[in-house]
């Protein structure tokens, strides 16, 4: 299916998040690039999560919230955002990350500039409370299936793919979608570009799902060996560089 639209189409999971996702809209608003709908998935969520996001969505109709009927974690939150979405372009934003202003608007020249279909830019973690801002994580300027099996490059919100070019997109349940998709569009000859300019801010929660690097770990090795089906010694050696890498990113804030 062609789009013949320039809309951003944001996907967006929420669990858990009414103490962060009003921020997470509020960036999007302030961005100058305007065609864009936003999709918050709320899934199942305990708290007030739904109750946040419907009271933006009364102020600007371009915010929808969706709601699953039984939570199922993440892949399936983003699926059902992804099925909604009427845009060339999907961008992906989890629910306490932010974008900082001009960032549609600077990514997508970029991605007409150099004729990517998939885009990634550099970014910047702050603490829970946003109080702390971290050093700069820079990207490189293009990844492939086997670089990105060594690396540790692309933060989820920073990603907008062009549907045009890279086909439909759909996650699969496994703990790490967003790896395993970006793996099978690189596999379709998709090539990641990398715009190394600061454009997002990656929230440090204490709860959150990537939290633990051990658990991390395991689930990297996991998807090479289970869903990327790679032998163990080509699983091994990319493990090796991955962590080099994860080492030198997170060894200090």
């Amino acid at each position: 299916m062609k789009y013949d639209n320039q809309r951003v189409s944001i996907v967006t999971p929420a669990y858990k998040a009414a103490a962060f996702v009003g921020q997470t809209i509020e960036s999007v608003l302030a961005q100058d690039y305007q065609d864009w709908e936003m999709h918050i998935v709320d899934d199942q969520s305990p708290d007030d999560t739904a109750a946040v996001v419907a009271q933006h969505a009364a102020r600007d109709p371009r915010v929808r919230l969706l709601r699953q009927e039984r939570n199922g974690g993440a892949a399936m939150a983003r699926n059902a955002s992804l099925q909604a979405a009427s845009g060339r372009y999907i961008a992906f934003l989890d629910s306490d990350d932010l974008w900082l202003p001009g960032k549609l608007s600077r990514q997508l020249a970029f991605m007409k500039e150099t004729g990517a279909a998939f885009s990634f830019t550099a970014f910047r973690r702050i603490s829970q409370d946003g109080a702390t801002v971290g050093r700069l994580i820079n990207v490189p300027p293009r990844l492939g299936y086997s670089q990105l099996l060594k690396n540790t490059a692309i933060a989820t919100s920073t990603v907008i793919v062009d549907r045009n070019v890279a086909g439909e997109l759909r996650m699969t349940r496994t703990y790490y979608d967003d790896l395993v998709m970006w793996l099978e569009l690189m596999k379709r000859g998709v090539t990641a570009h990398g715009l190394d300019v600061d454009l997002m801010r990656y929230r440090v929660v204490a709860q959150s799902i990537s939290r633990s690097k051990s658990n991390s770990a395991r689930q990297v090795w996991n998807t090479y060996r289970n869903v990327e089906k790679l032998n163990p010694l080509a699983a091994a050696w990319y493990f090796a560089h991955y962590a080099g890498r994860g080492w030198l990113k997170y060894r200090r804030f």
